[in-house]
């Protein structure tokens, strides 16, 4: 007969990057600080709009992921503060460039960029942004870090144009879903963590094996967000609850809600991403069918 267990006692404590935070203290300190002088701009706007999501919080695990990384292999240089400082400048254009694309009205706990200042602010702020993460990168004067967060910058866009491309679209499988969260977000955390042992000249099985442990962070980072739109908080999320739902996004919860639904859930989610019935009352439905 087959064995029953009590999930409750195979339960682990939640995972905690208090350990990272602290290996990484003393050089996100130099990071912010870069932060801040690089965001300034004689253009008012700009640093406003920067500081604006720059100082909303998050937990800039992917700068910690290069700061963590380069210190790993032993580098005692420079680069890693003004690497790890483009990254967080390259997530923060992605960041200001999504909500116009979204149309995305929080952020954080807090209105988004374009609720405020605008869509061309918006837009024109993260492409500010991304120069000065590109300036940066020069200045440590590592090609192969430049390529690597330049291929990135790359794939990030294609993510988006790809997200675009299938939205609202219920039948997108598993695999082209996984295709987009890989290029939209996995690209970055890959390219953090391997540019930490490039700059401090690991081999190339040790800098595949950090390339690799980013892509898939990347990848669980992102499936768990989307998850908690469905069962977390907005303290959890750093935004509403049901957002990605009321946005139409056609996220892996809905996927698989949709791929083994009945005939009248499926109606439901039709109605609901492709024809925008997206209110409280759908969301609770929604979640209770997952």
């Amino acid at each position: 007969m087959g064995v029953v267990l009590n999930i409750e006692n195979g339960k682990r404590e939640p995972a905690s990057i208090k350990d990272l935070i602290d290996l990484t203290a003393a050089d996100m300190g130099r990071v912010n600080e870069l932060i801040l002088s690089k965001a300034g701009s004689d253009v008012e706007m700009i640093p406003e709009v920067a500081n604006h999501l720059i100082s909303s919080g998050g937990k800039r695990l992917r700068p910690m992921l290069t700061l963590a990384a380069a210190q790993m292999f032993g580098y005692a240089g420079e680069g890693h503060v003004k690497l790890a400082t483009s990254v967080e400048f390259m997530h923060t254009a992605t960041l200001l460039h999504d909500d116009v694309v979204d149309e995305s009205g929080m952020r954080r706990g807090k209105k988004t960029a374009r609720m405020i200042w605008g869509n061309q602010a918006s837009v024109l702020v993260g492409d500010f942004l991304l120069g000065q993460a590109f300036r940066m990168m020069v200045d440590v004067g590592s090609l192969e870090a430049l390529d690597i967060l330049s291929s990135a910058a790359s794939i990030i866009a294609e993510g988006e144009v790809m997200q675009l491309a299938a939205a609202k679209n219920l039948e997108t499988t598993e695999d082209e879903h996984f295709a987009v969260i890989k290029a939209k977000t996995a690209a970055l955390f890959s390219a953090a963590a391997e540019v930490g042992p490039v700059i401090a000249q690991a081999t190339r099985n040790d800098r595949a094996a950090l390339r690799s442990y980013g892509m898939n962070l990347g990848l669980a980072f992102q499936l768990i967000d989307d998850a908690l739109d469905y069962g977390g908080t907005s303290k959890d999320l750093g935004k509403n609850v049901g957002d990605d739902f009321r946005e139409g996004k056609v996220t892996l919860p809905v996927i698989l809600a949709y791929r083994r639904g009945t005939k009248a859930e499926r109606t439901f989610w039709k109605r609901a991403i492709e024809d925008n019935v997206t209110d409280d009352a759908g969301l609770e439905k929604a979640i209770g069918l997952m």
